[in-house]
């Protein structure tokens, strides 16, 4: 049987991808997230493949909880971190931005840097996957450290994939990207377009994580989308005003 460990798997896509693995059977699934009842509640569902344990990603005792995980459950196949957080911020305000540093970036850090070190030293053939986003296309004025985090989990990933080949570490890496999804993360008031269901977006992170794929935008409009994204010049793309709509 393989095992899974699903990093921020209390809500949205996490939350989901957790439910789906659980259901398939064919699986033992680690879960984690800062809250506990959550957690306990994806545990209840099958008591004998499920474990679950508190974990902060941005806490100093981040990365070895994690392995604590991976000892509960017996070992680890693939890794995949669903934790994140995003906000508009057009006003800079430093709370915000220090919150979504230490979590995309600092906490991003940890965890994939734990994981590829368990598939490292223990000589076994890995696969993590990382749920990013496609707002690291470009810069986004109204959520500079939203994009530029999600900016750096690309190159970050893209990095990993490299190092594991010169230290011949027998690792893929999946960097999926989504567009907007129905999830807490957006519960802000705000109305935003082209929203996904994140059912639908888990079982499409599954296949992709089933056929090894490197990336993946999340869907097709949004593969679109971005295609005609990178080609608008630096000099329009300053021009653009992006914003979404308060909710009525």
């Amino acid at each position: 049987m393989k095992r899974i460990i699903i990093v921020g798997a209390s809500s949205g896509i996490g939350w989901s991808l957790a439910t789906q693995y659980i259901a398939d059977g064919g699986w033992m699934v680690g879960v984690a997230a800062r809250r506990g009842d959550r957690l306990e509640a994806l545990r209840q569902l099958a008591p004998e493949r499920v474990s679950a344990l508190e974990i902060d990603v941005t806490a100093d005792d981040a990365a070895g909880r994690l392995m604590e995980l991976v000892g509960q459950v017996g070992g680890m196949d693939v890794f995949l971190l669903s934790s994140g957080v995003g906000h508009q911020n057009p006003g800079l305000d430093a709370e915000i931005e220090g919150r979504t540093i230490a979590t995309n970036v600092k906490g991003f850090t940890a965890m994939i840097d734990s994981a590829y070190g368990y598939f490292r030293d223990n000589a076994r053939p890995g696969h993590i996957a990382a749920i990013t986003s496609i707002a690291g296309t470009r810069g986004i004025g109204i959520a500079a450290s939203y994009s530029a985090s999600k900016r750096y989990q690309w190159s970050y990933l893209t990095a990993m994939e490299q190092l594991a080949y010169a230290q011949g570490v027998d690792l893929a890496i999946t960097d999926i990207r989504p567009g907007f999804v129905s999830t807490p993360l957006l519960d802000d008031g705000n109305r935003y377009p082209m929203q996904l269901v994140s059912d639908d977006v888990a079982r499409a992170i599954r296949k992709a994580i089933s056929r090894r794929r490197r990336v993946v935008v999340i869907n097709w409009a949004y593969a679109v989308l971005v295609f005609f994204w990178r080609l608008i010049p630096r000099a329009v793309w300053r021009r653009m005003v992006l914003s979404v709509k308060r909710r009525p």
